[in-house]
């Protein structure tokens, strides 16, 4: 599904002082592109990110993903195109601390309400086989958040975006944390999904984090300042 953001605006207000982190972003992402946005921290790259993943409804502007404008539908259903259609991967990992790796992959079904019947409780435990075996994960399916490196983690974390098979992945921030062999691991799958049909959006401001991706344009005080740049 393509991605389009039009003329996307988001002020925050603090008392008396506004400020204006996202001003008339118009950005696109096609089927099949990994587009890396980058910029300085503070810039407005993560508020861009969710909006464009329906979690932060702009001032102005609107958020297309495929035939869905995701701020014109109700709050319900936006969730569920977000649940179906959208993969999140943060800095910050995000994951359940009281789940195991297997589990917090599995997470995207429990939270889209999936009937757990037989049939399909198997089929959804042998997708997240798959992905824990794809990314390395094999042995570590029964830890813990806490028993696991940074890099491990960050895959667990991926490996849980990809699992519904998404449109979209969105990635913000997903080398920060990471050496340089786990943020190429992390680089290469988000690649792949790309290569798969995927559209990928993600912000960041490492110099590896975006030679990864297929084009990149740069976010400064909340504006597009530099042309796209196709690779």
């Amino acid at each position: 599904m393509e991605l389009t953001l039009n003329e996307i605006t988001k002020t925050y207000q603090s008392g008396r002082l506004s400020v204006r982190a996202v001003d008339g972003v118009t950005l696109s992402v096609s089927p099949g592109e990994f587009v890396a946005v980058q910029g300085p921290s503070g810039c407005g790259k993560s508020t861009l990110l969710l909006v464009a993943g329906g979690l932060l409804k702009p001032d102005s502007g609107s958020v297309k993903l495929g035939d869905y404008q995701l701020y014109s539908l109700n709050t319900n259903e936006r969730a569920a195109v977000r649940n179906r259609q959208i993969g999140f991967v943060f800095q910050q990992f995000h994951l359940i601390p009281y789940l195991s790796v297997t589990d917090n992959v599995l997470a995207p079904a429990i939270a889209g309400g999936t009937n757990d019947g037989t049939a399909r409780g198997n089929s959804l435990a042998s997708r997240a086989d798959q992905l824990t075996q794809e990314l390395g994960l094999a042995d570590r399916r029964r830890h813990m958040p806490n028993e696991l490196s940074s890099g491990e983690r960050q895959r667990t974390a991926l490996a849980r975006a990809l699992f519904n098979r998404p449109a979209l992945l969105l990635a913000d921030e997903p080398t920060g944390n990471l050496d340089a062999e786990n943020s190429q691991i992390a680089l290469n799958h988000m690649r792949q999904f790309a290569r798969d049909g995927g559209s990928v959006l993600m912000v960041t401001h490492d110099p590896q984090a975006v030679a990864a991706a297929d084009r990149v344009v740069e976010i400064r005080d909340g504006c597009l300042v530099a042309p796209v740049e196709s690779k």
